[in-house]
Protein backbone atom coordinates (compact mmCIF):
# COMPACT_ATOMS: atom_id res chain seq x y z
CA UNK A 1 0.00 0.00 0.00
CA UNK A 2 2.45 2.64 1.38
CA UNK A 3 4.37 1.46 -2.79
CA UNK A 4 0.94 2.83 -4.33
CA UNK A 5 0.87 5.69 -2.29
CA UNK A 6 4.68 6.39 -3.74
CA UNK A 7 4.13 5.66 -7.12
CA UNK A 8 0.85 8.14 -6.95
CA UNK A 9 2.73 11.02 -5.36
CA UNK A 10 5.64 10.48 -7.54
CA UNK A 11 3.02 10.67 -10.52
CA UNK A 12 1.74 13.72 -9.21
CA UNK A 13 4.60 15.61 -8.55
CA UNK A 14 5.82 14.60 -12.45
CA UNK A 15 2.54 16.26 -13.58
CA UNK A 16 2.78 19.17 -12.01
CA UNK A 17 6.52 19.86 -13.42
CA UNK A 18 5.54 19.13 -16.73
CA UNK A 19 2.45 20.96 -16.35
CA UNK A 20 4.67 23.93 -15.12
CA UNK A 21 7.72 23.55 -17.77
CA UNK A 22 4.54 23.39 -20.76
CA UNK A 23 3.50 26.57 -19.53
CA UNK A 24 6.77 28.40 -19.53
CA UNK A 25 7.93 26.35 -22.47
CA UNK A 26 4.46 28.40 -24.00
CA UNK A 27 4.89 31.72 -22.99
CA UNK A 28 8.64 31.27 -24.64
CA UNK A 29 7.61 29.84 -27.42
CA UNK A 30 4.67 32.87 -27.79
CA UNK A 31 7.41 35.22 -27.63
CA UNK A 32 9.25 34.05 -30.12
CA UNK A 33 6.30 33.44 -32.46
CA UNK A 34 5.36 37.15 -31.88
CA UNK A 35 8.68 38.66 -32.22
CA UNK A 36 9.09 36.75 -35.55
CA UNK A 37 5.78 37.33 -37.54
CA UNK A 38 5.66 41.60 -36.30
CA UNK A 39 9.67 41.81 -37.83
CA UNK A 40 8.05 40.97 -41.31
CA UNK A 41 5.61 44.37 -41.54
CA UNK A 42 8.21 46.35 -39.82
CA UNK A 43 7.78 49.43 -41.83
CA UNK A 44 3.90 49.24 -41.08
CA UNK A 45 3.95 48.41 -37.74
CA UNK A 46 6.61 51.48 -37.21
CA UNK A 47 4.19 53.69 -39.12
CA UNK A 48 1.48 52.76 -36.75
CA UNK A 49 3.89 53.29 -33.66
CA UNK A 50 4.37 56.63 -35.07
CA UNK A 51 1.07 57.74 -35.54
CA UNK A 52 -0.01 56.56 -32.16
CA UNK A 53 3.19 58.45 -30.83
CA UNK A 54 1.66 61.68 -32.35
CA UNK A 55 -1.71 61.50 -30.81
CA UNK A 56 -2.89 64.28 -28.09
CA UNK A 57 -2.47 61.41 -25.13
CA UNK A 58 0.73 60.23 -26.02
CA UNK A 59 2.65 63.08 -27.46
CA UNK A 60 4.13 64.92 -24.62
CA UNK A 61 5.18 61.87 -23.48
CA UNK A 62 6.93 60.36 -26.45
CA UNK A 63 8.70 63.94 -26.40
CA UNK A 64 9.81 63.92 -22.97
CA UNK A 65 11.16 60.29 -23.00
CA UNK A 66 12.69 61.57 -27.04
CA UNK A 67 10.77 58.19 -28.37
CA UNK A 68 9.06 59.92 -30.85
CA UNK A 69 12.06 61.49 -32.62
CA UNK A 70 13.41 58.28 -32.10
CA UNK A 71 10.83 56.29 -33.81
CA UNK A 72 10.28 58.82 -36.52
CA UNK A 73 13.88 58.81 -37.34
CA UNK A 74 13.83 54.65 -37.72
CA UNK A 75 11.02 55.09 -39.64
CA UNK A 76 12.19 57.62 -42.31
CA UNK A 77 15.26 55.18 -42.62
CA UNK A 78 13.01 52.43 -42.88
CA UNK A 79 10.96 53.47 -45.48
CA UNK A 80 13.61 55.45 -47.48
CA UNK A 81 15.81 52.11 -47.62
CA UNK A 82 12.22 50.19 -48.64
CA UNK A 83 11.54 52.24 -51.21
CA UNK A 84 14.98 52.54 -52.82
CA UNK A 85 16.76 49.41 -51.53
CA UNK A 86 13.81 46.81 -50.63
CA UNK A 87 15.89 43.36 -50.91
CA UNK A 88 17.73 44.70 -47.83
CA UNK A 89 14.86 43.61 -45.73
CA UNK A 90 14.97 40.30 -46.83
CA UNK A 91 17.23 39.96 -43.93
CA UNK A 92 14.28 40.76 -41.69
CA UNK A 93 12.57 38.17 -43.64
CA UNK A 94 15.48 35.90 -42.43
CA UNK A 95 15.53 37.53 -38.69
CA UNK A 96 11.85 36.56 -38.54
CA UNK A 97 11.90 33.19 -39.77
CA UNK A 98 14.78 32.45 -37.39
CA UNK A 99 12.64 33.76 -34.43
CA UNK A 100 9.96 30.80 -35.69
CA UNK A 101 12.00 28.29 -36.13
CA UNK A 102 13.53 28.59 -33.29
CA UNK A 103 9.97 28.47 -31.32
CA UNK A 104 10.11 24.92 -33.09
CA UNK A 105 12.99 23.94 -31.67
CA UNK A 106 11.44 24.02 -28.04
CA UNK A 107 8.34 21.42 -29.50
CA UNK A 108 11.29 19.08 -27.93
CA UNK A 109 11.38 20.21 -24.52
CA UNK A 110 7.55 20.64 -24.48
CA UNK A 111 6.55 16.87 -25.13
CA UNK A 112 10.00 15.22 -23.53
CA UNK A 113 11.24 17.67 -21.02
CA UNK A 114 14.14 15.27 -19.58
CA UNK A 115 15.32 14.11 -22.72
CA UNK A 116 15.65 17.77 -24.29
CA UNK A 117 16.97 19.63 -21.79
CA UNK A 118 19.57 20.56 -23.85
CA UNK A 119 17.03 22.96 -26.01
CA UNK A 120 16.47 24.64 -22.93
CA UNK A 121 20.47 25.28 -22.22
CA UNK A 122 21.04 26.43 -25.37
CA UNK A 123 18.02 28.50 -25.54
CA UNK A 124 19.41 30.28 -21.83
CA UNK A 125 23.03 30.92 -23.86
CA UNK A 126 21.22 32.54 -26.52
CA UNK A 127 19.19 34.74 -24.09
CA UNK A 128 22.55 35.36 -22.41
CA UNK A 129 24.35 36.12 -25.80
CA UNK A 130 21.42 38.91 -26.42
CA UNK A 131 22.82 41.43 -24.08
CA UNK A 132 26.23 41.38 -25.04
CA UNK A 133 24.93 42.14 -28.85
CA UNK A 134 22.55 44.55 -27.93
CA UNK A 135 25.19 46.61 -25.91
CA UNK A 136 28.25 45.91 -28.55
CA UNK A 137 26.69 46.15 -31.92
CA UNK A 138 23.85 48.93 -30.78
CA UNK A 139 26.87 51.04 -29.65
CA UNK A 140 28.56 50.37 -32.95
CA UNK A 141 25.34 51.14 -34.93
CA UNK A 142 24.98 54.18 -32.56
CA UNK A 143 21.28 53.08 -31.11
CA UNK A 144 20.65 55.07 -28.22
CA UNK A 145 21.77 53.57 -24.60
CA UNK A 146 17.87 53.12 -23.83
CA UNK A 147 17.11 51.22 -26.91
CA UNK A 148 20.05 48.94 -26.01
CA UNK A 149 18.86 48.28 -22.43
CA UNK A 150 15.48 47.48 -23.73
CA UNK A 151 16.72 45.27 -26.10
CA UNK A 152 18.65 43.32 -23.28
CA UNK A 153 15.72 43.15 -21.82
CA UNK A 154 14.74 40.43 -24.10
CA UNK A 155 17.25 38.08 -23.43
CA UNK A 156 16.94 38.32 -19.34
CA UNK A 157 12.61 38.64 -19.76
CA UNK A 158 13.60 35.74 -22.35
CA UNK A 159 15.72 33.84 -19.99
CA UNK A 160 13.47 33.88 -16.90
CA UNK A 161 10.87 31.30 -17.88
CA UNK A 162 13.93 28.95 -19.15
CA UNK A 163 15.11 29.07 -15.30
CA UNK A 164 12.15 27.81 -14.51
CA UNK A 165 11.67 25.55 -17.01
CA UNK A 166 15.45 24.13 -16.15
CA UNK A 167 14.51 24.15 -12.08
CA UNK A 168 11.35 22.05 -13.06
CA UNK A 169 13.40 19.64 -15.29
CA UNK A 170 15.65 19.26 -12.20
CA UNK A 171 13.32 18.38 -10.15
CA UNK A 172 11.04 15.52 -12.49
CA UNK A 173 14.68 13.97 -12.72
CA UNK A 174 15.28 13.87 -8.86
CA UNK A 175 11.79 12.31 -8.33
CA UNK A 176 11.91 9.81 -11.81
CA UNK A 177 15.53 8.53 -9.57
CA UNK A 178 13.86 8.77 -6.39
CA UNK A 179 10.68 6.32 -7.85
CA UNK A 180 13.44 4.52 -9.57
CA UNK A 181 15.68 3.62 -6.47
CA UNK A 182 12.15 2.89 -4.38
CA UNK A 183 12.02 -0.77 -6.56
Amino acid sequence: MAEVKRVSSAFVIQNHHLRAIRFWLGVVMAGLILSGVTAFPLETELHFFLVLLQSDPLRSFAELTHLLPWISRVYDALASTNRHYPFLAYGTDWLAFAHLVIAVAFIGPYRDPIRNKWVITFGLIACAGVIPLALIAGQVRDLPIVWRLVDCSFGIFGGIPLIFCRRHILEMERTEAGAGSSH
